[in-house]
This record gives structure tokens, C-alpha cells and sequence, in this order.
């Protein structure tokens, strides 16, 4: 990890899950798309003014998605925003800053 960087790539865990499923609304708003299947596979982070949390999210099939989340620090409400995204990822597309 570098300063500024992203962390290590960790298998996603029930917290990370839990702020995938907060945010499942944004991200089928963004991608006009709506989701039987949303399970955090894995993620990295980046701590900025909060956190952003880099999620690859199976939603079905071979199809996954790779979503940016914004966790704000406490002091400013804790929200969780989707800052963005990226489709048609497959399992072996690896999480990254993007």
C-alpha cells in the first residue's frame, strides 16, 4: 500500500456486505438495472476525507460490477454514496482504485 493508495484486496466480509446492500438502490438507479443476485466478492479501500471502498459485487451470471462507495466520517452523518461504477466485469477482472 502506498500513501494515498488503495489496501490490499481482501475477501469481502458481512460489514462490507452490509454497506453493498445500503447502497443497492443507487446502483441500480445508475445502471437502469435491477438486481436479484448483489454479493460483495471482494474490495480494497482508500482512506480520504472518509472512506472509499472498492467493491466487486456479483450480480448474476458471469456478470459482476465494480462499485466505488463513499463512506463519510462520522462528524458528517457516516453516509454512504455510490461515487461510481463499472459494468460488465467478470470474476477474474480484478478491484482496483478506479
Amino acid at each position: 500500500m502506498i500513501c494515498g493508495g488503495t489496501g490490499y484486496v481482501k475477501p469481502a466480509d458481512p460489514e462490507v456486505q452490509g454497506i453493498c446492500d445500503s447502497v443497492k438502490g443507487q446502483v441500480e438507479e445508475k445502471t437502469g438495472k435491477k438486481y436479484e443476485t448483489f454479493v460483495a466478492k471482494t474490495y480494497t479501500t482508500q482512506v480520504v476525507a472518509g472512506t472509499n471502498y472498492f467493491v466487486k459485487i456479483h450480480v448474476g451470471g458471469d456478470d459482476h460490477v465494480h462499485v466505488r462507495i463513499f463512506k463519510g466520517l462520522p462528524h458528517t452523518g457516516g453516509e454512504l454514496k455510490v461515487h461510481g461504477l463499472q459494468e460488465a466485469k467478470s470474476h477474474h477482472d480484478e478491484i482496483g482504485y478506479f
